[in-house]
């Protein structure tokens, strides 16, 4: 079980990362924002803003579709909307409040709108590379309300105890980086936002 938070309760969300390497923030980003980030995504699909995505770091970096099958786009680009800034500025603010906690030193947030189309993947994998531990919390925001557990689509995390899979339908989950997991194949289009609390390079 993945303990639940609320995004303005810091302190229970600090406690479940110290204690359980996660946590789930089921009402973030609210319903209004959600409605207004899944419309700009809407919008950045139909003028084919998204691209492809890229697994490795440095020179292993490429595109491998049977390894990760999504296509992003930052949400920092100039072409995204009020919506995404916004939600960008949020993840800033919850940054600044769990470094006063957890010690981070995390100094900057990135994060990209992500659509996997059916049968798409992501394999297991860490968010934190072997020679960069830039990033230190890991965030995945839902853009599909109308979900249903049998569309798979899941996240399997990795932890202490067990793999636990999380439906992506609404709502927020945050894990530390270093975590093992991977996004299972889903039967239709799965959206969302993946974000990262980053210490900036050495």
């Amino acid at each position: 079980m993945i303990p639940h938070a609320a995004v303005h309760d810091v302190a229970t969300i600090a406690d479940a990362l110290r204690a359980r390497g996660a946590c789930r923030l089921p009402d973030f980003p609210d319903a209004a924002a959600a409605r207004a980030l899944r419309e700009d995504l809407d919008r950045l699909q139909a003028a084919g803003a998204l691209a492809s995505a890229a697994v490795g770091h440095g020179a292993s970096l490429g595109q491998r579709a049977e390894i990760r099958g999504d296509a992003t786009l930052w949400l920092d680009d100039a072409r995204t909307g009020r919506a995404a800034a916004a939600f960008l500025a949020s993840l800033d603010g919850l940054r600044i409040e769990l470094n006063r906690r957890l010690f981070l030193g995390a100094d900057e947030v990135e994060a990209h709108y992500a659509a996997y189309p059916a049968g798409a993947r992501y394999a297991r994998h860490r968010d934190r590379f072997r020679d960069d531990d830039a990033r230190v919390i890991s965030f995945v925001s839902y853009l599909n309300p109308d979900w249903r557990d049998d569309d798979g689509g899941a996240l399997r995390l990795s932890l202490d105890d067990g793999d636990i899979d999380v439906v992506p339908r609404t709502g927020s989950i945050c894990f530390l980086s270093e975590l093992e997991h991977e996004v299972l194949p889903a039967t239709r289009e799965r959206r969302s936002i993946a974000a990262w609390m980053r210490r900036r390079p050495r």
